[in-house]
């Protein structure tokens, strides 16, 4: 844009209006300026000001219009159509975009040089240090887990650490940035902060040394009293209630409120705080915790629900707050749950009572760990039959409120995947060794300090043995839906993978299900210094995520040539039919025991408290109307029994199909 010094007229009228500058030559205006619409300013260093010709119309119908009332500038950039008005104090160093509305604020200036939180350390995990992760702008969960994680590949962290320096070095600047249509309300202290598109700042108390990353697609709110200090704000989230954050990350489309405290914790996409507390947590996509009772420390979660009251214990008083724990993919906290780090549970396991024995249960995974009487007990596989554990798998997509086509993490909601399966193989080899080693009439079995009683062993073991072979076959019709009917020649062909690719182990890298092979190849070329771009790494990243499909099928192919047991130059339509039968079969089964959970929601003691003053048919009629009917017209029982009915005639169509009938 083109700015002109100001005419003589122009002075005269703007010191008519009680303004002032320290240097009027110093004081420059766009074509198209005017002199209405500025009243009681003070300008000093170097201030350029664009046209002021716009109305902005507030709630309740009042009109404002743009300009500059009651302000002091200081090495300011104002562009066209704002309205900023009763600055306390002032505003220095700032570029402000156009259609800003900035009142009632205490002071937003930029001291000295500054990377607006890029390049802060986040102490995640161990509190004293050792796993800090560098934030910038474009961080993604798996950069982070990485960083986090991977200490014993040191040529990888110095590698991410110049890379991540480099994104520093270029956005670190002596002068701020408001972008364009930012709203900026009654609020206090905001000092080092860049600010984007969109984003609306009410009744903040202070802002310090930060990048609010908002945009027109994914706007950012801060409301009242919240104070952040050393913080990233990613698109689409918000930050509410008198909320604090110190040296936090928060990821796409989160949500943090009613007055949560969180301090040296990264939160990635659509992460949920209200009202607890976080200290070191590493909170990976869809990590929820709600309550006033609940604090969250030096753990890693993921797609995680904590209940009220959940704890954790980083330190036994003897070398401080150095320990761990980590909480696989979609694990939960009943309440009043307590986990004495370190420890590590399962995918998908549900934890209730005290647990003071550092377990871990990885390889047991949709288990439940549970106290009584001071002991832990583990159920394997139990989680499998749970209609929460369904339910929570078809929550999560729908509950993906980021709305911004640049999205920083690559996420994978299957429940079965190469990486909970491989764990379930390796739970039916731990508990075949136990029932070998203490002998089948054992009533209990003795795993990582806990208790497995013998019942639940072998119900473990036929929950497992229906995901892995639900799993295996859910690959295998996919796999061959093309295949012309009864072609043996070509079922085997079309078997092949398509690449080695997804071969070996998998990894969770918190929210990005993929082959460690490929993983561990971007950690070559980052540490090589090949990749040295954050934005090319979170390409790599998503590229593995575009591909999951194809590296799921090398590596179900594999397991299941050993499943069950198959040669792949031989393979018959026998086994092609048996593997189908398996799946079916165990479709439907897992499908009725979901059904048969859902019952229990609606049980006679299901409805104690409906109904009050009235008789039993007042209290069904009233439990029918809140929760939207009774058992067999629930929409989530219905969905199961149509779960059943299609893949009930998807097996029988694919076992026609192959046996030629």
């Amino acid at each position: 844009m083109a700015y002109r010094k100001l005419e003589k007229e122009e002075i005269e009228a703007l010191e008519a209006r009680m303004c002032s500058a320290s240097d009027w030559n110093d004081v420059e205006v766009a074509e198209g300026f005017s002199v209405e619409h500025v009243h009681s300013t003070r300008f000093s260093g170097k201030v350029r000001l664009g046209r002021f010709g716009k109305e902005f119309r507030m709630p309740g119908g009042i009109v404002k219009h743009s300009g500059l009332y009651n302000v002091t500038l200081h090495n300011v950039t104002v562009g066209d159509d704002c309205r900023v008005e009763n600055v306390k104090n002032y505003i220095a160093n700032y570029d402000i975009g156009h259609d800003c509305f900035i009142e009632n604020v205490d002071i937003i200036l930029t001291d000295g040089t500054t990377s607006f939180g890029n390049g802060v350390e986040v102490s995640v995990l161990n509190e004293t240090g050792g796993r800090e992760v560098m934030m910038h702008d474009f961080l993604s969960a798996h950069q982070a887990y990485v960083m986090a994680l991977y200490r014993h590949r040191p040529e990888l962290i110095e590698g991410l650490k110049k890379t991540i320096g480099r994104y520093v070095a270029s956005v670190t600047s002596d002068r701020g940035t408001i972008s364009p249509h930012v709203t900026i309300v009654d609020a206090g202290y905001i000092k080092n902060v860049k600010i984007g598109e969109y984003c609306k700042i009410e009744g903040t108390s202070r802002l310090r040394n930060g990048s609010i990353n908002s945009n027109v697609h994914a706007p950012v709110h801060v409301g009242v009293g919240v104070i952040g200090d050393d913080f990233i704000i990613c698109s689409g989230s918000s930050v509410e209630d008198r909320s604090t954050i110190t040296r936090c990350f928060i990821g796409q489309a989160c949500h943090i409120g009613h007055t949560y405290s969180a301090s040296d914790s990264l939160f990635f996409s659509n992460c949920h705080g209200e009202n607890g507390e976080a200290c070191a947590i590493f909170a990976g996509p869809f990590t929820v915790t709600h309550h006033k009772s609940t604090l969250l420390i030096a753990g890693m979660f993921s797609f995680m629900n904590a209940g009220s009251g959940s704890n954790q214990s980083n330190h036994m008083y003897k070398l401080g707050p150095i320990h761990q724990g980590i909480m696989e993919r979609g694990a939960k906290t009943s309440s009043d749950s307590y986990l004495l780090w370190p420890a590590k549970v399962g995918a998908f396991s549900l934890v209730m009572g005290r647990h003071v024995s550092h377990q871990d249960t990885s390889d047991l995974p949709f288990s439940y760990l549970i106290e009584n009487q001071n002991t832990s007990y583990i159920f394997p596989g139990v989680n499998l039959r749970s209609v929460g554990t369904i339910r929570d798998a078809q929550k999560w997509p729908k509950r993906d409120s980021r709305t911004d086509p640049d999205r920083l993490d690559s996420i994978n909601y299957n429940l079965l995947s190469p990486y909970t399966i491989q764990k379930m193989l390796n739970a039916v080899r731990i508990l075949k060794n136990l029932v070998k080693a203490s002998g089948e009439t054992s009533d209990t079995y003795s795993y990582q300090s806990a208790k497995i009683k013998n019942s639940s062993l072998h119900k473990g073991l036929k929950f497992y043995d229906l995901a892995i072979n639900k799993f295996l076959g859910n690959s295998l019709i996919k796999r061959l839906e093309t295949v012309p009917d009864g072609d043996i020649s070509a079922i085997r062909e079309r078997l092949r993978p398509d690449t080695p690719a997804g071969a070996g182990q998998w990894v969770d890298i918190s929210g990005l299900i993929a082959p460690k092979s490929e993983v561990d190849a971007l950690i070559d070329d980052i540490g090589s210094g090949k990749v040295s771009d954050v934005h090319e790494i979170n390409r790599r990243f998503a590229r593995m995520h575009e591909n999951y499909y194809t590296y799921e099928w090398t590596w179900a192919y594999g397991k299941m040539l050993e499943y069950y047991g198959l040669d792949p130059d031989n393979i018959t339509m026998e086994d092609i039919v048996m593997i189908a039968r398996k799946w079916k079969e165990s479709v439907v089964t897992l499908d009725r025991m979901v059904y048969e959970d859902a019952r229990k929601e609606f049980s006679l003691s299901a409805m104690t408290g409906f109904g009050a003053d009235g008789d039993e048919d007042q209290k069904s009629r009233d439990f029918e109307e809140v929760r939207g009917g009774l058992f067999d017209s629930n929409t989530f029982v219905q969905a199961v029994l149509e779960h059943i009915r299609v893949k009930t005639a998807l097996g029988d169509e694919f076992l026609g199909r192959m046996s030629g009938e």
